[in-house]
């Protein structure tokens, strides 16, 4: 879990989260023997070996309430780079000519996403009949093809879920022989579309969650991920659903966008469409939930609701000791100020596909998406180039998400203080003595250059939120958390090169969690719990006039420290 250790030949406890076995890739599972790895498995193994992280909770916890101290191998924090993680920028959330309302190649998607620097993708078409019996095997090869062709960029095949009873949610896997089989199987089984007919609709879902986690299991595939897709946008992913899945599966259901796609759509006219961010427009579904207000079904500062409220839902999550860990990507369908139109004579129902893309005509001023990588960005810090690192680093909650290139980097640890120094990192839990002084260190790499809008953008403040861990919730469709709230804003005073924050959180005799966003100072207002909460939060946008560019964010993925 990113967890660094300084030794004067003494050992010190730290936390240990439990999970099951058959969660674990095989190479972090210390049940599996060295001699019945193959190669790359035990390259794997060395390498958490060295990091010290064999035996440190490298998947993620049911609940980190749940940890009981244990005793690592550690390793200096100065012997590597960076945290030890090479962070590679994605995008779980892609759309090609074989989704119904789709137009792009495979190829197209993966070019541009090389193009923009992301390190991995997901190809993510719309689940449904004709993609389940058709489009899910034809997609492939175009995924083999373009893996080959841009070896620089981890290409993922999965689809956008039709969760039964909710929004939409990506599910994806590990390359390998059966990807394209085992992705049609769940389709089949438990797509919302395929499946109109199944009444109780939020336990199909649960069975799909589990059928994902058997099949890691039974080793059918390697791994699996599922992410819930804009869940705010419709108000039909219910707070006690979004914790049946998380509850189901953890280690397979692990979080949601916390950030939609389709971010150009908010461009004002005569230059873009001038509709919302992310196609928030202000319309419950008939089955929203009806617990949520109106100020949710909008993005504020281009993230959705659920995420962008301090002491909201996702707070509420991780106030119980959940990980749940955001995203941000671009759903990219049509892409803002492209020259391309759908091919003609396109049948989708009969071919699962439509024709090629044709190039050269107008630019489509009123389509609503970006490039991948050209905008929003998932960083996931991964501990080598691989698709297995890049899940495991997304299911350790090591990931950060940034609009419009904000920042180049960062690095976010909680640490001890005193006669040792320990500390973890984004999705990590810092197990410490009770009364021992605990700070959150905070290191940012500004802007090194203009983002894809030709300007070189300035982060303005970064704010440090923080929550006190008070354990399951009675009520599951729970949506706040009364004792979070931004405790310190820090102002940035340069444009270039690398700052550097402490906060401290001093001696800790209770469970707390700390996470960190920080923004260009364009749009800010009082959060929706107000002022003594979120001083200067991201504003409500305003559907026509939310140009995605003037009003950027980053956002991290929380730590947790834990005194015993």
């Amino acid at each position: 879990m990113g967890h660094h250790h300084h030794h004067d030949g003494h050992d010190h406890p730290h936390v240990h989260l439990h999970i099951h076995s058959d969660e674990l890739p095989r190479a972090a599972d210390l049940d599996v023997p060295d001699e019945e790895l193959n190669r790359d498995e035990l390259t794997r193994r060395s390498v958490f070996r060295r990091a010290g992280l064999l035996g440190a909770g490298l998947a993620t916890a049911g609940n980190v309430l749940d940890a009981t101290p244990a005793v690592a191998v550690g390793v200096a924090e100065n012997s590597v780079p960076r945290g030890g993680f090479r962070w590679l920028a994605g995008d779980h959330h892609v759309h090609t000519q074989y989704s119904d309302d789709g137009k792009y190649r495979v190829v197209d998607h993966v070019r541009h996403a090389n193009a923009y620097g992301l390190g991995w993708m997901v190809i993510t078409d719309h689940g449904g009949p004709v993609h389940a019996k058709i489009g899910v095997d034809k997609v492939n090869p175009d995924i083999k093809q373009a893996r080959h062709r841009y070896d620089g960029t981890l290409v993922f095949q999965g689809l956008e879920w039709n969760i039964p009873g909710a929004e939409h949610g990506t599910v994806f896997v590990a390359p390998g022989r059966n990807e394209a089989s085992f992705l049609k199987e769940f389709e089949l089984g438990y797509d919302g579309q395929t499946n109109e007919t199944v009444t109780d609709k939020e336990a199909l879902a649960i069975a799909g969650v589990n059928f994902l986690a058997d099949g890691v299991r039974d080793r059918r595939v390697d791994d699996a991920l599922m992410l819930a897709n804009h869940p705010a946008r419709k108000g039909v992913d219910s707070p006690h659903e979004i914790r049946g899945w998380r509850d189901a599966a953890p280690g397979i259901a692990v979080g949601m966008e916390g950030a939609p796609g389709h971010q150009a759509a908010g461009i004002p006219k005569p230059h873009g469409g001038g509709r919302a961010r992310g196609f928030y427009e202000g319309s419950p579904a008939s089955n929203a939930f009806p617990g949520y207000p109106r100020e949710s079904y909008y993005t504020w500062g281009g993230f959705d609701w659920l995420t962008a409220t301090v002491g909201g839902l996702w707070d509420s999550l991780l106030a119980e000791g959940k990980p749940w860990w955001i995203t941000a990507n671009s759903d990219s369908h049509s892409v803002y100020a492209d020259s391309s139109v759908r091919g003609p004579n396109s049948d989708f129902t009969t071919n699962g596909r439509h024709s090629d893309p044709v190039h050269g005509g107008a630019l489509n001023l009123t389509d609503g998406d970006f490039w991948p990588g050209c905008y929003s960005r998932t960083h996931v810090g991964a501990l080598d180039f691989s698709y297995r690192a890049v899940m495991d680093g997304i299911r350790a909650g090591r990931v950060w998400v940034d609009h419009g290139g904000l920042i180049s980097g960062l690095d976010v640890r909680l640490r001890s203080q005193g006669g040792w120094l320990s500390s973890a990192t984004l999705g990590g839990s810092l197990h410490v003595r009770r009364g021992t002084p605990v700070e959150l260190v905070i290191s940012i790499d500004l802007a090194n250059g203009p983002n894809w809008a030709r300007f070189v953008p300035v982060l303005s403040r970064v704010d440090v939120i923080k929550g006190d861990v008070t354990g399951p919730v009675r009520d599951r469709d729970t949506f706040a958390a009364p004792r979070t709230k931004v405790v310190k804003s820090f102002e940035v005073n340069k444009s270039a090169g690398t700052v550097a924050f402490t906060y401290q959180l001093g001696r800790l005799d209770r469970p707390v969690y700390v996470r960190v966003r920080g923004t260009d100072g364009n749009r800010v207002a009082p959060g929706f719990h107000g002022a003594a909460v979120d001083p200067a939060g991201p504003a409500i946008d305003v559907v026509g006039d939310a140009d995605p560019w003037r009003d950027l964010w980053f956002y991290t993925n929380p730590i947790w420290a834990l005194p015993y």
